[in-house]
């Protein structure tokens, strides 16, 4: 399974933008799908999981700005991130586990957040 994240960009602190993690395949094979970030000298950190049944969790530098949602039918899961703030700049990278605890991550998205 691969996984292409898409979406990053150059927008302006308050601004919104949309993150998207394709899936090669089925992701009705994956129980847990998510997204992570890497801000320049830091460890990458869990920002949000979308888990097998609907059940969402969220970083709480991220909760009440960030959604993450899935498409079952597009085999993409998305984080619709708003009012973003320049902190938010970071690589963010998409993860899935399938049923078997094999993991798997996105090439990473490139999210930049001007003040």
């Amino acid at each position: 399974v691969q996984l292409q994240a898409s979406g990053g960009g150059l927008v302006q602190a308050g601004g919104s933008l949309r993150l998207s993690c394709a899936a090669s395949g089925s992701i009705f094979s994956f129980n847990v799908m998510g997204w992570y970030r890497q801000a320049p000298g830091k460890q990458r950190e869990v920002v949000a999981l979308i888990i097998v049944g609907g059940n969402t969790d969220y970083a709480d530098s991220a909760k009440g700005r960030f959604t993450i949602s899935r498409d079952n039918a597009e085999n993409t899961w998305y984080l619709q991130m708003n009012s973003l703030k320049p902190e938010d700049t970071a690589v963010y990278y998409c993860n899935s586990v399938d049923v078997l605890g094999i993991e798997y991550w996105g090439q990473g998205t490139q999210v930049t957040v001007s003040s």
